[in-house]
């Protein structure tokens, strides 16, 4: 589950621009979204206990996605590639080749989709820090429980985004997903901002590993999060 500004700050007890400040100045962990910021119970509350914050009792009590059971990101990873040493200035067309290859959706579906992603404003970039961001289309769509992709851009120049990103590490790692469902959206892009931020897929993708040594990664995040075992599931 995750929180907006407003629920965090009224949790601690504390103003909105504090948690702003926390964001700018203690690395508060957030997720950008559509123009809005979002804070993932479990993440925060370790941020919290490190610093001992003391927010309500149970307010941030991490809670199972519903992602959890659903879909693997490794299997949606090897639908949608690893793309290596690509121009800052080729990603979109990168993101509409993955489109064209989308599992289980239908030729309008890939062609709305493409129609978005070369809109203006039809990519929400969502960088999370340390080089990385995790773009995906800006409107949500229900793909349905059969369809869904990752894919991961290793960029040759960094990437220039509009929106400013929790540090100033130049962005040239892209993780690029489209949910199957707008349900599972947001515990996509969970699973996706923690998978990056401990373990070693950070460290394999940084340094540009072999693709087997990514997808391995990638599938202890999923065992990590208690994913399926299997190929698609239900989101």
């Amino acid at each position: 589950m995750y929180l907006n500004l407003v629920q965090l700050a009224e949790s601690f007890g504390v103003s909105e621009k504090m948690v702003e400040e926390w964001i700018r100045r203690e690395g508060l962990p957030h997720l950008p979204d559509r123009g809005r910021l979002l804070f993932d119970r479990a993440q925060v509350a370790n941020w919290a206990a490190s610093r001992g914050l003391a927010a309500q009792a149970g307010f941030l009590a991490a809670e199972a996605p519903a992602f959890a059971t659903g879909f693997r990101l490794e299997t949606l990873l090897r639908a949608g590639g690893i793309w290596r040493d690509v121009a800052a200035a080729g990603v979109v067309d990168v993101f509409a080749r993955v489109v064209a290859a989308l599992p289980g959706a239908t030729p309008p579906v890939r062609q709305l989709l493409a129609q978005r992603l070369h809109a203006k404003s039809g990519i929400t970039f969502a960088p999370v820090g340390g080089g990385f961001a995790l773009p995906h289309p800006s409107a949500r769509v229900a793909l349905g429980r059969d369809s869904g992709t990752v894919a991961l851009l290793l960029l040759r120049d960094a990437l220039t985004l509009t929106d400013p990103g929790p540090d100033t590490v130049p962005v040239t790692r892209l993780i690029f997903f489209i949910a199957p469902t707008p349900r599972g959206h947001l515990d996509m892009l969970g699973r996706l901002s923690r998978g990056l931020g401990r373990g070693p897929l950070r460290d394999l993708i940084m340094r540009g590993a072999p693709d087997e040594e990514i997808f391995q990664a990638v599938a202890a995040v999923d065992d990590a999060a208690g994913g399926t075992t299997g190929g698609r599931g239900t989101a």
